[in-house]
């Protein structure tokens, strides 16, 4: 089973920089009410101990949801090297799998079948979305190359006596994504999207953020629930997260065969 786990927070990779889509770079807009959610934001997960980040390690369990109802745990390590490597491992029932994305391009190792095949230009574009919905994106700034507008939302109840404040991002091909943060600790909270399904039918998407827990000066959300069409699939439980700390770039270089795999 080979999951893209998406880190919201400071557990995603940064955009790169480059034009999505084939779409020629346009100026971006910005609301001042949005700009300063955007602010506190970037304070409340640790200000410029945030901002510094260059790598990361993360363990933990993938846990995907059937019908809302828990299935087995998949424990992970996941490796990231700004802007724009990423290796996650998967490890369960004796196999593990691998995948690897690096700028636009990627490789994916199937440890059942023993095989490495590079990522598909469809698994690729998946993984580009995903930084697009991506709060990493949204207070890292990679929105802005690509021209897109940020606007403020309002306020939305989200639970007895609490509030969010709601940014929204529109890319200049027409796709928007909502993040909304604490009122009143600034920090991340949801991101809500749409996503089209095998029919072409666009389907609301959801990550939700919690348990936030403060490592060297930062603080990153120790759980992370997906929601599609209002239904649980996913949560991902970190059980550690390191920062800046070494990564050897051979880690992200695809293996010239099966033996080679580190």
């Amino acid at each position: 089973m080979l999951v893209c786990l998406c880190f919201p927070s400071a557990l995603l990779l940064a955009q790169s920089g480059k034009e999505t889509g084939g779409e020629q770079q346009q100026a971006a807009t910005v609301d001042a009410r949005a700009e300063q959610i955007l602010q506190r934001g970037v304070e409340a997960l640790g200000g410029g101990s945030y901002q510094g980040v260059r790598t990361l390690v993360a363990r933990g369990q993938f846990t995907p949801f059937k019908d809302g109802v828990s299935q087995l745990p998949i424990a992970f390590i996941d490796y990231i090297a700004y802007p724009d490597r990423e290796r996650t491992e998967f490890r369960g029932g004796g196999m593990r799998n691998i995948q690897t994305n690096v700028g636009d391009s990627g490789w994916i190792y199937d440890g059942a079948a023993r095989t490495i095949k590079d990522m598909s230009p469809e698994q690729v574009k998946d993984f580009r979305f995903a930084i697009r919905t991506s709060v990493e994106n949204l207070l890292r700034g990679g929105w802005r190359k690509e021209g897109a507008r940020l606007s403020y939302v309002g306020r939305r109840e989200a639970g007895i006596g609490r509030r969010n404040e709601t940014v929204r991002l529109t890319y200049p091909d027409g796709m928007s994504v909502e993040f909304e943060f604490g009122a009143r600790d600034g920090l991340p909270a949801k991101v809500l999207y749409q996503r089209q399904d095998e029919e072409g039918k666009d389907i609301a998407e959801e990550d939700r953020m919690a348990q936030y827990v403060a490592v060297g000066g930062i603080n990153a959300p120790f759980v992370v629930d997906h929601f599609r069409a209002g239904k649980q699939t996913s949560r991902i439980n970190y059980q550690s997260i390191e920062f800046n700390v070494p990564i050897t770039d051979s880690l992200f270089a695809r293996p010239a065969n099966v033996k080679a795999i580190k």
